[in-house]
């Protein structure tokens, strides 16, 4: 059935498990977006997700400003694996930090870190407020999940014990002084397709901080072209490449919107 019906306008990511005939109480944040923002009607389909369960197609069965419950109707797309990258990055400025969840979660990440070093100019990290952006990016991308948003912490503590709490991950740092092997070369000849990737502040890491990350075996300083990158492109471009390479850019996917 799911074949042959025109997908749903509106797409939810719920906490609630998802099955057949299953009713879903909405929140009154998402049920606001739906009746108020997009003035959706009863008996309109919305499609959900949750993370464990694939994509279902929900029927609004009652639709308020404060209020909204669905009934769960077929499932449109299973549970599939997905990319298992992680960015590690200095916050920015506000905006510019919207920015870097947004487009990493269209990009496939798996895991969002935080991380305070000697440079990084934002004195604080809002968790609550990335983790609404990532998953307000996951409904409008399609992705079937919402990366893990941590608390931040500082790069002594994210590399401290890193091969015992990430067995087998490797660290890519985006190296900007031009040491790092190029990015598409290191991500070509590279086994697996998990992998982490920190990203330094506005500034740069300070050179204690590059030295430590140089002296780790499990950190592989990697170069992204020949131009000095904004911090937050620098993330993106990094992401980019390993998708392209070694991710799931390969397999193609859904036409631009």
């Amino acid at each position: 059935m799911s074949e042959t019906l025109a997908r749903p306008r509106y797409r939810l990511f719920v906490e609630a498990d998802l099955t057949e005939g299953a009713a879903v109480d909405l929140p009154q944040a998402q049920a606001h977006y739906l009746g108020t923002v997009m003035r959706a009607k009863d008996g309109e389909t919305v499609a959900l997700f949750n993370g464990r369960d694939g994509e279902w197609r929900a029927e609004i069965a009652r639709v308020s400003k404060k209020a909204a419950t669905l009934t769960v109707a077929d499932r449109m797309r299973p549970q599939a694996p997905e990319p298992d990258v992680w960015l590690c990055f200095a916050p920015l400025k506000k905006d510019a930090t919207d920015m870097v969840v947004q487009k990493a979660v269209e990009l496939g990440v798996s895991r969002l870190q935080p991380v305070m070093t000697a440079r990084t100019n934002a004195s604080r990290f809002n968790t609550e407020r990335a983790r609404a952006n990532a998953i307000e990016a996951a409904e409008q991308c399609e992705r079937l999940t919402v990366p893990e948003v941590a608390e931040p912490v500082a790069l002594p503590d994210l590399l401290a014990g890193w091969p015992e709490r990430a067995p087998g991950r490797p660290l890519f740092i985006a190296d900007e002084t031009g040491r790092g092997t190029p990015l598409s070369d290191v991500a070509a000849g590279s086994e697996g397709a998990i992998a982490a990737f920190v990203i330094g502040p506005e500034g740069g890491f300070a050179q204690s901080e590059l030295d430590h990350l140089r002296s780790l075996d499990f950190v592989v300083p990697v170069g992204l072209g020949p131009r000095i990158l904004r911090a937050e492109t620098a993330a993106l471009a990094a992401l980019t490449v390993w998708q392209a390479v070694r991710g799931d850019w390969r397999s193609g996917g859904p036409a631009f919107r």
